[in-house]
């Protein structure tokens, strides 16, 4: 801290936190060295202000088929800044011009999941998330691009042969399928006896 004039009786405290409490001390000190500090003063806490810092490691995606799924890592306690914080979601499908806009108002929260019959499954969308709280509207992250759900594979493996290895045996084949819109990640085959 600051070294004050002993002719002065008041001091201002700068660079603290918004919307925290805290207490003071004050001690006296000389060319022997430095007393006692004083007792602590009351507790004040400093006034709100508009958040600051946004929600990180934004991601998403996976889900059911006309959904879009968006997560990110909620902001510390500390660093919300005042009473009836929440979380600003902002989306559109990539290339589009227009944002959704969503509004999360609880604290806690750190997922959003946007639903609608017309999204197209694994569809690219551009996201930012951002913060507010009673005072306005704080800082939006970065953009991120999330895709929406994916819909079961539309696609039946082709070039399918079997081949009888022993009595008890048989070797099936296939070409795998290409991830594309219509396949998704294929997460593994069924193989059914017909």
């Amino acid at each position: 801290p600051e070294v004050i004039n002993g002719r002065t009786h008041k001091a201002t405290v700068v660079d603290l936190s918004p919307w925290v409490e805290y207490e003071f001390r004050v001690v006296a000190s000389n060319s022997v060295g430095i007393g006692e500090p004083s007792r602590p003063s009351a507790l004040l806490k400093t006034k709100a202000a508009v958040p600051v810092v946004a929600p990180t490691n934004i991601s998403g995606g996976g889900g059911s088929r006309s959904e879009l799924v968006i997560t990110w890592e909620p902001v510390s306690e500390e660093l919300q800044n005042g009473e009836g914080f929440g979380y600003t979601v902002m989306f559109r499908p990539l290339g589009s011009a227009s944002w959704t806009k969503a509004a999360v108002a609880s604290v806690e929260s750190s997922k959003y999941v946007y639903r609608n019959e017309s999204i197209t499954p694994l569809s690219p969308f551009e996201v930012k998330v951002g913060v507010y709280n009673d005072e306005g509207e704080g800082t939006l992250s970065s953009i991120s691009i999330i895709y929406s759900g994916e819909d079961e594979p539309q696609i039946a493996p082709v070039g399918v042969s079997a081949l009888s290895v022993s009595a008890a045996e048989v070797e099936v084949s296939w070409q795998p399928l290409a991830w594309n819109r219509h396949t998704g990640r294929v997460l593994g085959y069924e193989v059914s006896l017909g």
